[in-house]
């Protein structure tokens, strides 16, 4: 039997077979030999020892509770940040992206500068110069909403692009079809172009979301006063010294709060996914029904 011809690529001989696959084992073997060094090391420098670990992993020890409990606190910080700051950006950058595809080419120009303004600078410069704005104004709310309005000044117009790169997508028809019945562009934005965009787009949005998420941690290195998950970090490691295995187990906190909202995510991608083919196997048995019923050819 022939194998499938390759499309974008030559299909490897036996030859580039047998190179593949002794690189492949030569830098599992190396990856494995500096996993163990760096194991080595970590054990004659004594960061394995007991009483490094196990304020942070033994629920015996007299320090466990208060340790959980300053983590506790900082992890409610930060997800109550992220939490804002993903809805905000959401819904703003839903709305820069309808109003910029509406916009002529000179109504859209001051959104357009808006929009490379602010995704030419850096998340951490963003909240530290809206932190510095406040507090300079006189209407700062604490370092919390500083973050908050940082990250959707800057993740806003990520998601507006990302949007209307969807939307851009699009087959043409599907606007002249809209207008063919009545509704007007805005309503053919709303209620057919962005919809679709944001289920054609969800895997971009869902990558985009774990970023605000793990952008929270940069609040710790500009914002002294807040209390969230990095900061908590800092006061930990100084506290128990060991800094080390405090990062190592914020990290993993991280890891799995990211990991638990892009299968959050993809959930709702998986349910969405599904209730349009079923609409549309639905609408497949209406159309052969009503064409196999007494009376539906023409005598």
């Amino acid at each position: 039997m022939s194998q499938p011809e390759a499309v974008l690529f030559d299909t490897p001989g036996p030859r580039a077979r047998r190179r593949i696959l002794v690189g492949s084992v030569v830098a599992a073997a190396v990856l494995v030999g500096v996993l163990v060094l760096v194991v080595l090391r970590l054990a004659e420098r004594g960061q394995f020892d007991a009483e490094l670990w196990n304020p942070l992993v033994n629920p015996a020890d007299e320090q466990f509770p208060a340790v959980w409990s300053r983590i506790g606190d900082g992890l409610v910080v930060t997800l109550r940040a992220a939490f804002f700051a993903v809805l905000l950006s959401l819904v703003i950058g839903i709305v820069i992206a309808s109003a910029r595809l509406s916009l002529g080419r000179g109504a859209r120009l001051p959104l357009v500068a808006v929009i490379e303004l602010l995704r030419g600078l850096p998340v951490i410069v963003t909240i530290l110069y809206v932190d510095v704005l406040t507090r300079t104004l006189g209407v700062n709310q604490g370092p919390e909403v500083s973050l908050v309005i940082g990250l959707t000044l800057y993740n806003c117009v990520i998601i507006s692009e990302i949007v209307r790169a969807g939307v851009l997508a699009l087959p043409k028809g599907q606007v002249e079809a809209g207008l063919a019945v009545g509704l007007t562009r805005g309503q053919v934005m709303r209620s057919i172009q962005i919809p679709q965009a944001v289920r054609a787009m969800l895997p971009a949005l869902i990558s985009q979301l774990v970023v605000i998420l793990k952008d929270t941690a940069l609040a710790s290195i500009v914002l002294a006063l807040i209390q969230d998950l990095g900061k908590i970090a800092d006061q930990l490691r100084g506290f128990l010294d060991n800094p080390l295995q405090t990062y190592f187990v914020i990290g993993l906190i991280y890891i799995v709060i990211n990991v638990l909202l892009e299968q959050v995510a993809r959930y709702v991608q998986r349910r969405t996914s599904t209730g349009r083919r079923r609409r549309r196997r639905t609408d497949r048995v209406e159309e052969q029904s009503e064409l196999q019923a007494p009376g539906a050819r023409s005598a």
